[in-house]
């Protein structure tokens, strides 16, 4: 009688974003609760912060005077009187798009020493006779990778908008020679993540040509590394990083191959924690769930106090709450009543020395949400185009140098355009 209640209680609990990893998207037609906590405050902008409005130009690019010829009251005429600037309003508008045609001509001539002809050549980047430039490959990236404009509508944006009909064919040829060109760049944004201290990494699945693929990141504050592989497992981070990152905390979930991985240390996300001792506390309702959930309250409170002072926590805080989390660990749990719960703690117990790094570094983040939100762009794409019929390789280059330039607040497309002009066909 006492197991049929509680798989009555397990079926009434259901597994949702909040109390699990699964995504936001499967909670259509499902009431959850958030987890964050009431701040006080009222909804909407806050007192003092500053919003944004249209602004005037001192130096506008057309200026059209308006001035009466009649008066409105008599009738008189008004064209040979001085008039004075009352008030003035601005349009903005955007000029109609026209592609610019470049053409490059080399001359020759004879040497008048030895007869030689001596023939002008080409830039590097001119090889053909008509090609598509910088700013069409860039444009293309731009709107594929970071926009997410699915091909057919991107066919018809150029058409319509830029006066310039390209096939969906020559869309795919300029985003693989994009990648190319954005390879001297991807490298060494992992060059860069490679003598991190802090890397954070997460993966997730995709469809290709109907094949299950797999997408990795590996991120810091200044970097996104985003590679496409077929396999979930420990190969493909060994074909990334055959040393490991010997130098870096590596900040992930539970996935075995990433804790496998050869590092400096390792944080396991307390966020994904948080979500999975929720579902614990609702489902078999045991004190060390709820003892658990608060103590994870306390970490991250703690957290953003270090982050706003820019200091590690204070020893004795630290030492208080890792007794606390020991404590927890060596309660006694029933496997046969509560079964997830003892497992879970059995995970904790195996994982101890990577549940409290964060309270002792500043950049050590308590939860792995820059990875997620790297991840997530691949989730966008698919569901704005579907599945990956190829190219997911050239989307993932192009991706990891878009979130890179947006983490150092730099201008994605002109910064796109200056790759493409500086690499030559």
């Amino acid at each position: 009688m006492l197991l049929l209640l509680e798989l009555q209680q397990k079926q009434r609990v259901k597994k949702d974003s909040g109390n699990s990893s699964l995504p936001p998207s499967s909670d259509i037609g499902r009431k959850t609760g958030s987890l964050r906590q009431r701040s006080g405050r009222s909804p909407g902008g806050q007192k003092g912060h500053r919003g944004n409005t249209l602004e005037m130009t001192a130096t506008p690019d057309r200026i059209i005077d308006l001035k009466s010829n009649y008066c409105a009251a008599c009738g008189n005429r008004l064209g040979d009187e001085n008039f004075v600037l009352k008030a003035r309003r601005q349009v903005l508008e955007i000029p109609p798009s026209q592609p610019i045609i470049e053409e490059y001509r080399t001359f020759a001539c004879a040497c008048p020493k030895c007869d030689y002809e001596q023939i002008a050549d080409f830039p590097p980047a001119v090889k053909a006779p008509i090609q598509y430039g910088s700013s069409v490959q860039a444009l293309v990236a731009y709107f594929s990778v970071y926009q997410y404009v699915p091909f057919r509508r991107l066919k018809n944006l150029f058409s319509e908008v830029f006066k310039l009909p390209l096939s969906e064919g020559t869309l795919v040829n300029l985003l693989e020679k994009s990648a190319e060109k954005s390879g001297f760049v991807y490298a060494g944004i992992k060059a860069e993540i490679g003598e991190s201290r802090v890397v954070g990494s997460d993966e997730t699945s995709a469809r290709v040509d109907g094949k299950k693929w797999w997408m990795w990141v590996w991120q810091n504050v200044l970097n996104t590394f985003i590679v496409a592989a077929e396999s979930r497992g420990s190969r493909t981070i060994e074909a990334e990083w055959s040393q490991g990152l010997q130098g870096a905390t590596v900040v992930s979930d539970r996935w075995a191959a990433q804790l496998k991985m050869p590092s400096a240390g390792k944080q396991i996300c307390l966020a994904h924690l948080l979500r999975d001792v929720r579902y614990l506390a609702e489902v078999e309702k045991e004190e060390f769930s709820v003892r658990f959930k608060r103590l994870l309250g306390t970490v991250f409170e703690i957290r953003q106090e270090m982050v706003r002072t820019n200091a590690p926590c204070e020893k004795e805080k630290a030492e208080e709450l890792e007794n606390q989390m020991n404590n927890l660990l060596a309660i006694s749990i029933n496997r046969e009543k509560k079964p997830e719960t003892a497992r879970f703690q059995r995970s904790m117990i195996k994982y101890r020395n990577n549940l409290l790094p964060c309270l002792y570094d500043v950049e050590i983040p308590a939860d792995n949400n820059g990875s997620e939100r790297a991840i997530r762009n691949i989730k966008v794409k698919q569901k704005i185009s579907g599945q990956f019929k190829g190219g997911q390789k050239t989307f993932c280059v192009l991706r990891s140098v878009i979130d890179t330039l947006i983490k150092r607040q730099l201008d994605v497309l002109t910064h796109l355009t200056q790759i493409m002009k500086i690499q030559p066909e």
